[in-house]
């Protein structure tokens, strides 16, 4: 395989999401599990917890309050957390720094408008983006049981492609 070839494989490979078995490190992490401050809102208590949840499938969204693709994906999410909540661990990270006009309770309203019902945590050092190799908002990765990532989503995934990859893990 000559150079233009594994550029092209490896651009192909970001751009269908990343489909495959890998260790929970994205494109060049650690390997190590996060561990994320959470929030008291609806659904989720403040605490700490361990990504990707221990022993349990789990769906990471990395979202923020700012961004609009974010909001459409908590539309595909919310039915299928009805779904399949009681089987896979849901947990949406936001990294957004508070101060400066961001405060936790605005990050709780905002889970609340958007109808959130799962853990949801804050990673300011933006640990658990790096360490899954993400690069915008919203993404998505899906680490079966044992803690390996077999999906990675950039962008808005619909619902349909959400119970599709959810159902291989459970």
């Amino acid at each position: 395989m000559n150079r233009r070839q594994v550029v092209a494989a490896v651009g192909g490979l970001a751009l269908t999401g990343g489909a495959g078995y890998v260790a929970f490190n994205g494109l060049g992490g650690s390997g190590d599990a996060v561990t994320v401050d959470t929030i008291d809102t609806r659904g989720s208590t403040a605490g700490r917890q361990r990504v990707p949840v221990p022993g349990r499938p789990t769906l990471v969204d990395l979202f923020a309050t700012w961004c609009v693709p974010c909001e459409a994906q908590m539309r595909s999410l919310v039915p299928v957390y009805e779904s399949f909540g009681d089987r896979v661990a849901f947990v949406s990270v936001t990294n957004e720094r508070v101060g400066g006009g961001l405060t936790l309770d605005d990050i709780r309203q905002w889970w609340v408008d958007h109808d959130g019902r799962w853990t949801v945590g804050h990673d300011p050092e933006s640990r658990l983006m790096s360490e899954l190799g993400a690069g915008s908002l919203p993404f998505l990765a899906l680490a079966d049981g044992s803690g390996e990532v077999v999906w990675t989503h950039r962008g808005v995934a619909s619902e349909s492609q959400l119970r599709e990859q959810l159902s291989t893990v459970v």
